[in-house]
């Protein structure tokens, strides 16, 4: 009887010292996203549990996650890009989304970081896909370029958020400021729903299609995608490097019968320097292991174009030497 109890003492002896090992194992990772009615926010959901495996999960090769082990990421909800690139600088975010064209200001010290201290050890794991300027107006509102916005309700996104900045860029080349329009500073999913009361007339979101906020209001509403197209697009493509031109393809919203022209920037996940290189390699291997790939692609619309082919493309800032390792090894970067 003594032996039993010796051998059951010792039995919770071991699982209390795996317990305790495993609780040890176990780090958080936080990642910056944006609105709950925007594109990072679902995304970001995606790779948080893509590069999650707390500990017992299931192993990989046997249907479980396929992240690095130990690590628990989370998808927090944010202003965008700006306030995640001011979250990661300040440690109160592991990584984050942002805009190619913020992550290259906050970390050159440029544009938008013009007179602010440069986030010099911002770094990139990945590009993640395009996305698209969307100009939404209301269908009644005679609105059909970015010059008909002179003296309208526009909505110009919250400040700390990358499509701010992008939508003063494209007044600018339209020869506007936010002084000829009747500016407001509204979530998307606010400017929607001021849009359906007849309080706005058009609003900004830089995001990937199709966005859910402007969905729900299209098929409530009639509303037109506006296209920005034009030589005063051609000039600014020319000062403005990180943008690209784009196409919001028929049909992506309901109403919308025709291809519409428009810019995009690079949807970006960036970290900052001193996160361990092995835990930033572990995370950009998760991200491009093929039941990975599968589950972005099942999981939504932009999740197919999160491949590695487009990983290294439009970078801007320097890579997380985690993460160039890992493109190196996969013949990505030289």
């Amino acid at each position: 009887m003594k032996l039993k109890t010796l051998f059951a003492a010792v039995a919770i002896a071991a699982a209390s010292f795996g317990q305790a090992a495993m609780a040890q194992e176990m780090s958080f990772f936080r990642i910056g996203t944006g609105g709950t009615a925007g594109t990072y926010y679902p995304i970001g959901g995606l790779i948080a549990n893509a590069i999650s495996s707390p500990p017992g999960s299931r192993a990989c090769e046997d249907g479980g996650s396929c992240g690095v082990p130990g690590l628990v990421a989370t998808a927090v909800a944010s202003n965008g890009s700006v306030g995640n690139v001011n979250a990661i600088n300040g440690g109160a975010m592991e990584a984050g989304f942002s805009q190619s064209d913020v992550a290259y200001w906050a970390q050159t010290g440029t544009g938008l970081w013009e007179g602010q201290p440069a986030v010099e050890k911002l770094r990139l794991i990945a590009n993640l896909y395009p996305e698209s300027i969307h100009l939404v107006a209301r269908a009644d509102a005679g609105i059909a370029s970015v010059a008909d916005l002179k003296g309208k309700r526009v909505s110009l996104d919250e400040p700390g958020s990358g499509t701010l900045v992008d939508a003063k860029i494209i007044l600018e080349a339209f020869g506007l400021s936010e002084a000829d329009v009747k500016p407001e500073y509204l979530k998307p999913d606010q400017a929607a729903d001021r849009m359906r009361d007849g309080a706005m007339d058009a609003f900004f979101f830089v995001g990937g299609y199709p966005a859910g906020a402007i969905a729900e209001l299209a098929s409530q509403h009639e509303v037109t995608l506006v296209p920005i197209t034009g030589p005063e697009v051609e000039k600014l493509l020319s000062t403005y490097t990180f943008f690209a031109t784009d196409t919001v393809p028929a049909g992506t919203y309901e109403g919308q019968a025709a291809d519409v022209t428009t810019l995009s920037v690079g949807a970006q996940l960036v970290t900052n320097a001193d996160q361990p290189e092995e835990l930033i390699y572990g995370i950009t291997k998760a991200l491009y292991n093929e039941n990975t790939q599968k589950l972005f692609a099942a999981g939504h619309a932009k999740g197919k174009l999160i491949t590695l082919d487009s990983a290294t493309q439009g970078a801007g800032i320097p890579f997380h030497p985690g993460a160039e390792r890992f493109y190196k090894e996969a013949g990505k970067l030289q």
